[in-house]
This record gives structure tokens, C-alpha cells and sequence, in this order.
């Protein structure tokens, strides 16, 4: 991948974590950030929570506030069974939580168990009917449920909700993908030109579009960020739909190995990092498809 011959400058060798070999100087390691880790102040908070659910004094709002605080800490850790765990007892305790009903939609997704995703993302909107974090990810889990008519319809609404939020248009360009791949990629192209402002996700509208070569790209996030955690962020949602596109391209290999980088920086929170396992749940799906395919191919030749 031409990418991975950029050079790196030296003022953000730290957070980039680029690196050269004496027996291979004409390339380097894909820019990368250190691994976001728990800090002191997750570990404290984590300890606190433990021992106050201990209390029997508590009532029950506040012990399902509790629950919550501690599945949203567990959840940035990546510590997501006990996560869905903590979630799970706060809505026995409130059932009347929106936002919880969403990140459990999500994980569902995450695990390809869609049945489960659909019913938990409606209880989400039927909850909160504004919640648009439960609308895009219903969309989402539609899609990767290939139900790609329902999933547009939602996306499309979500879309003209705000127009202007590129994240949104770049969800709605994956899915039209799947119902008029011209339609969709003229849409988006015409979206992008019509941008306004300098939010992050138009740059990835960019590279998608190949507006942008992805060497640029990614010497743009590099000297134009300043900490790790905005570099692990920045890298988790640009290697992710670097991803996409390789793989709607059927370049399989690149994109396996940039979904692994997209979730390398552990980010855990960003759905990019979540929906990058589906994403490769997907393409070794194919790829096993596709060798079962040869072999039927190969045994028809024999029998001939």
C-alpha cells in the first residue's frame, strides 16, 4: 500500500510511532498511537462504585445510576461483557433508559445478534424519539443485517436531520452502496464538494472519495494533532473507512490489516473500533465463501 511509505517527521516520532529498520530504510510501520490504557482516576472511580453498590441503603434510582456510571468506565476500558452486564442491572432497576437501550443495541450488532440489536435500539427511540445516536445505529445494525432498504430509509432521515454532520453522510454513502452504488457515490461526492467547515469527518469523506490520496491523508493527522488521545482517535475512524473502502474494492489483505490498526490504539468507546470486528467477521466470511467456491470448481473439473 503506497501509504505505508510515508515518511514521518521527526517532531511527532513519539506519537506517531513510526520507525525504520538499518536493513530496510525505504519504508516504515503505518503511523500509529500509543495504546490508550486506564488511568488512575478510571481505577479510582471503578473502586469507589464497587464498594458503594455494597450499600444496602441505596435506593434504587441511584443504584441504576450506578450501574450505568460503572458499565460506561468498564465499557471505555474495552471490558465489555462486564460493561453489558452493569447496563443489564441498571434497566432491571429503571427500565426507562434510552441511552442504555442504545449501547446495548450496539453490542448486539457488534455480535451479529441483530435480532437482539433491532429490538434493543427500538426500545431506544421508542424511549426517546430524538435519541440520534440510537437512530444511526439502528441504521447501522439494519445494514449489517442486510436489510439495506430499511437501513437507507433510516439513514436518509438521519441524514436530512442534519445535513451538514459528515458522519452522517458517510454512513449513508456505505449503505446506498448496497442499493445503487452510482446513486450513492454521486450523492456523496456532491455532499463533500457542498461541505461547510473543517470537521474531521469531512476528511474522511475526502480519503473515501479519494479526494485525498491516503499518504496526505495521514500526514495530516499527524501534524495536525497534537496529543495521543486525539492521534488514537483521529487513526481509529481513518484506518476504519481506509478499511471500508479496500474492502468494497475487494482488496481483502489491506483491508484486514487496517481494520486490526483501526482497533490497535484501543478506542474502545468509538463504534469504529466496535464495528471493525463485524468488518472482519465479514471478510473471512467471503474469503471462506470464496475457497469453498474453488474447491466445488476444481472437483467439477476432475469429475469431467
Amino acid at each position: 500500500m503506497n501509504w505505508i511509505q510515508v515518511a514521518c517527521m521527526g517532531a511527532v516520532l513519539v506519537l506517531s510511532g513510526c520507525a525504520s529498520t538499518e536493513n530496510s530504510s525505504s519504508w516504515i510501520y503505518p503511523p500509529m498511537a500509543v495504546p490508550l490504557q486506564a488511568s488512575i482516576q478510571q481505577e479510582i472511580q471503578l473502586s469507589r462504585l464497587d464498594q458503594l453498590l455494597l450499600r444496602s441503603d441505596i435506593d434504587e434510582i441511584t443504584r441504576s445510576k450506578m450501574f450505568y456510571e460503572r458499565g460506561l468506565i468498564n465499557d471505555s476500558l474495552g471490558l465489555r461483557d462486564l460493561a453489558r452486564v452493569d447496563f443489564t442491572q441498571s434497566l432491571n432497576l429503571k427500565p426507562d433508559q434510552s441511552n442504555v437501550f442504545n449501547i446495548l443495541g450496539v453490542y448486539y450488532t457488534q455480535n451479529t445478534d441483530f435480532d437482539g440489536a433491532y429490538e434493543a435500539l427500538d426500545s431506544a427511540l421508542e424511549l426517546d424519539p430524538k435519541n440520534q445516536f440510537a437512530e444511526r445505529n439502528l441504521a447501522i445494525a439494519l445494514y449489517y443485517g442486510q436489510r439495506y432498504d430499511q437501513a437507507y430509509e433510516i439513514a436518509l432521515k438521519h441524514y436530512n436531520d442534519a445535513p451538514m454532520d459528515p458522519y452522517r453522510a458517510v454512513w449513508l454513502y456505505w449503505i446506498g452502496l448496497e442499493i445503487d452504488p452510482i446513486k450513492a457515490t454521486e450523492q456523496f461526492r456532491t455532499q463533500y464538494l457542498q461541505r461547510v467547515g473543517e470537521d474531521f469527518g469531512w476528511e474522511l469523506a475526502g480519503v473515501i472519495l479519494k479526494e485525498t490520496p491516503d499518504d496526505v491523508f495521514l500526514k495530516e493527522i499527524i501534524s495536525g494533532t497534537r496529543t495521543n488521545l486525539a492521534l488514537a482517535e483521529k487513526l481509529t475512524e481513518g484506518y476504519f473507512y481506509l478499511a471500508k473502502r479496500y474492502q468494497y474494492e475487494g482488496d481483502y489483505s489491506d483491508a484486514i490489516a487496517l481494520y486490526k490498526l483501526a482497533m490497535a490504539g484501543n478506542v474502545y468507546e468509538f463504534v469504529e473500533h466496535r464495528y471493525a470486528f463485524v468488518e472482519l467477521g465479514n471478510i473471512y466470511k467471503a474469503l471462506r465463501e470464496q475457497q469453498e467456491q474453488k474447491i466445488k470448481e476444481q472437483a467439477a473439473l476432475k469429475s469431467e
